[in-house]
């Protein structure tokens, strides 16, 4: 694949693709971090309590006091031109994707924060755009991720009052996909290329969601072992020196099991003191990647006697996801692009 494979112009009007991430903060502070927790957490397909339940614990209790903590992590990872760097490296995304499909409009919309899915499609309608190729960056299914995503857009067109409602095609996950899977293993082998000791064990993370969420139908845990399964038999690793694992638990409820933390403290126990960490969920890196597993899980380690977490970069900028990328949107969006 490379800058070649769009091979013309579209087949009436503009087509636009539009890239769906989760979402960050504007700034590291509580006042942002209050109104970018509040949009998230206020989302049923998040959290699907009642909300005559749910609304006092959001608003008195968690509004109250997580935007600090959650800003404070925040200003860790923080760069004063570019923002977070889920921010910087979605804007990347679009500018290389934007340069292998030249007729088309390449933009970015945050399902929570800005730019805003409503943001983008208005831009894209005011250039004249009148099919939506949107592609969710959540290469596994999740009602928590790609169908919040997906609502955003759909409530977006209400909202406007749209008269001309652009024809949309929805990227479908891919958890699987060949160019994908070939753009963890290039990521992953380069990273383990560049350190000077060898891993005793390999943690494949997932952010985790709550059980009661597959067992009512989301098949996101299925994904993840699809993925899991392509990805070690394309990397070779051996049964025992590997485990996936679930992280970002929130609240209450039992979530997706193993716990990374409870692992990591396992395989300490155990005498194992070096360690490897890959998150193939994430496409871009953000704060549950660098602080979660690169800080706070680094700690767990340490403090249970290990010695060594190296955490692989996420798909990021690499030239093999925006292959893989390119290759995604040419086979969902023909015959338009």
């Amino acid at each position: 694949m490379g800058p070649n494979l769009y091979k013309g112009s579209p087949v009436d009007g503009k087509v636009g693709v539009l890239l769906l991430q989760l979402g960050t903060p504007d700034a590291p502070t509580p006042g942002a971090l209050r109104k970018y927790l509040g949009q998230f957490l206020s989302d049923p397909r998040v959290v699907d309590w009642p909300k005559i339940l749910w609304r006092p614990v959001l608003n008195g209790i968690i509004l109250t006091f997580r935007p600090a903590k959650s800003a404070a992590k925040y200003k860790l990872i923080w760069d004063d031109k570019s923002g977070s760097p889920l921010m910087r490296y979605s804007i990347r995304q679009v500018e290389l994707l934007q340069e292998r499909f030249p007729h088309a409009i390449v933009t970015l919309g945050m399902t929570y924060g800005n730019p805003s899915i409503c943001n983008a499609v208005d831009s894209l309608r005011k250039k004249g755009v009148d099919r939506i190729i949107a592609f969710p960056m959540f290469p596994q299914y999740s009602a928590t991720t790609t169908a919040a995503a997906t609502d955003a857009l759909y409530k977006c067109l209400v909202r406007q009052s749209v008269k001309r409602v652009p024809d949309i095609r929805i990227v479908p996950p891919h958890p699987e996909h060949p160019g994908y899977i070939e753009a963890l293993v290039k990521t992953i082998e380069e990273d383990l290329a560049r350190l000077t000791w060898d891993p005793e064990r390999f943690v494949i993370s997932f952010h985790g969601i709550p059980i009661r969420y597959c067992q009512q139908g989301d098949i996101y845990a299925t994904h993840v072992k699809q993925t899991t399964r392509k990805l070690v038999e394309r990397l070779g690793w051996k049964k025992g020196t590997w485990r996936q694992v679930f992280q970002s638990r929130f609240g209450p409820e039992k979530w997706l099991k193993p716990y990374m933390e409870d692992y990591l403290q396992e395989i300490a126990a155990e005498g194992v003191k070096r360690v490897f960490v890959v998150a193939p969920g994430f496409t871009a890196d953000c704060l549950e990647t660098i602080d979660e597993i690169g800080r706070e899980f680094l700690e767990v380690f340490h403090e249970a006697g290990g010695e060594e977490l190296r955490l692989c970069p996420c798909l990021n900028d690499h030239p093999y996801w925006i292959d893989a990328m390119e290759q995604i949107v040419y086979q969902e969006g023909k015959p338009w692009i």
